[in-house]
């Protein structure tokens, strides 16, 4: 799955003289924590969550750093801790350049870029243009809806050859032992593996296959006093 199969469409936006007190009604009024930002041309220029706004001069929040602090930061970096606290419009507390996706992007790499980046949503691009938003609900989403495609139909040479080249590719299991036959869409999983987690691996991959209604597991364990001769020859 893709982000525009599940990005939130509907996507409220601000502009950069968007007052603060307004930024603020539009997010408790459409229980967001964000908002973009977009220029007079509908670019996307940045983004303003809850996050910003939590420091702030009028409602007695803002951070006083010590005066330590004070005399090591730069006059840049205390003249944009001022805007963040002080200024009166999206452009002034706004986190410009905002991290972005693709509406094609696959959800695993939308889910490493939340991860990695500490962030609860990334806006979705197309062709340059804010199309949508993808949330970490929206990745929840999407997968309790992908575990409605396996009920789809495939036929059963498909399905076969989904398992096998997902067992060779993705799964780690040693799989020269094994074998797979499917028949109207039940799978049967065939041979032996070296442990109980390949096993368990190789059902699982059948399991998740695109098409498979059923699973009949004849896979069997070898004992460790046979796995050293068989994988030796």
């Amino acid at each position: 799955m893709q982000a525009r199969d599940v990005m939130t469409t509907t996507v409220v936006s601000i502009t950069e003289d968007t007052p603060i007190e307004e930024i603020a009604r539009t997010l408790l009024e459409q229980r967001i924590s964000a908002v973009p930002v977009l220029d007079a041309g509908g670019n996307l220029v940045g983004i303003v969550s809850e996050g910003d706004l939590m420091r702030r001069e009028e409602s007695g929040t803002e951070r006083r750093p010590g005066w330590w602090l004070a005399l090591l930061a730069s006059p840049a970096e205390r003249a944009a801790s001022y805007l963040k606290t002080h200024g009166r419009k999206a452009k002034d507390v706004m986190t410009r350049g905002p991290v972005t996706v693709d509406d094609t992007a696959p959800l695993g790499q939308i889910a490493d870029t939340l991860e990695r980046l500490g962030i609860k949503r990334v806006p979705v691009l197309r062709n340059g243009e804010l199309v949508g938003i993808v949330s970490r609900a929206n990745l929840l989403q999407g997968l309790a809806t992908a575990g409605s495609m396996r009920g789809l139909r495939a036929d059963d040479e498909t399905i076969r050859t989904a398992i096998l080249e997902t067992l060779h590719k993705e799964s780690g299991v040693q799989d020269q032992f094994l074998n797979v036959t499917a028949a109207d869409g039940i799978v049967h999983l065939w041979g032996t593996v070296g442990s109980e987690a390949e096993k368990q691996a190789v059902r699982v991959v059948a399991e998740n296959t695109i098409g498979a209604r059923g699973v009949e597991d004849h896979v069997r364990v070898l004992p460790a006093s046979l796995r050293s001769a068989l994988w030796a020859e």
